[in-house]
């Protein structure tokens, strides 16, 4: 009804719109996909070159969205408390944390390169700063040869990162700091995924 009344208002048919302060309803978020630790494991096996090991590390524990990896300059990585700026949504800058896997495969990377690029990660052929499609295809790349039964791309690392950590007993609080959520609505969805932490807290208390 509210877009039939917009395009006869617009189209002039109407002289006011009465559907004009009707509220939509909120349509409901879906459960994010997430990977299961075996699965990660497959995937990590399926990486054949320092650039797949390292990019595919990167992902998985910084947790960061595909488009802050882009963007990420190699003057931005703090090598002494394995951390990283990146800059999120709403131009906000956040530090990310790696693991000590993800710091061995980095360094192994950017030592092997013969280019000046600024970029983290630069493409394979005539070295230039990666692109958000080409990130995806090298994911797929990897997902192939790892023989998982799912489509894969690179927000399900993130999604994967968020459950394990908060499987592991990560607060909400710090999980939502760490991925740069502005509200802590898009964060508590990964409470519904938390089944085996949910399962544990109820036989401790219960």
């Amino acid at each position: 009804m509210k877009l039939f009344f917009r395009w006869s208002h617009e189209e002039g048919h109407v002289s006011k719109n009465p559907a004009a302060k009707i509220k939509e309803p909120k349509a409901g978020k879906r459960i994010p996909k997430f990977l299961t630790e075996i699965e990660i494991e497959y995937l990590r096996e399926a990486c054949t070159s320092p650039l797949e090991k390292a990019l595919f590390e990167f992902m998985f524990s910084t947790g960061c969205r595909i488009g802050e990896i882009v963007t990420l300059q190699r003057s931005r990585i703090n090598w002494s408390n394995r951390s990283a700026i990146v800059r999120g949504k709403g131009d906000k800058e956040r530090e990310v944390y790696f693991n000590i896997r993800c710091e061995i495969w980095l360094k192994r990377y950017l030592e092997q390169r013969q280019d000046g690029d600024a970029a983290i990660f630069v493409t394979e052929r005539y070295p230039h700063r990666m692109s958000i499609a080409q990130m995806r295809y090298i994911i797929k790349r990897i997902s192939k040869r790892a023989g998982i039964n799912k489509t894969i791309h690179p927000h399900q690392l993130r999604h994967s990162y968020a459950t394990h950590m908060l499987n592991n007993g990560a607060p909400l609080e710090v999980i939502q700091s760490l991925l740069g959520h502005e509200k802590s609505e898009t964060t508590r969805i990964y409470a519904q995924l938390s089944g085996s932490l949910r399962q544990e807290l109820y036989r401790k208390y219960f």
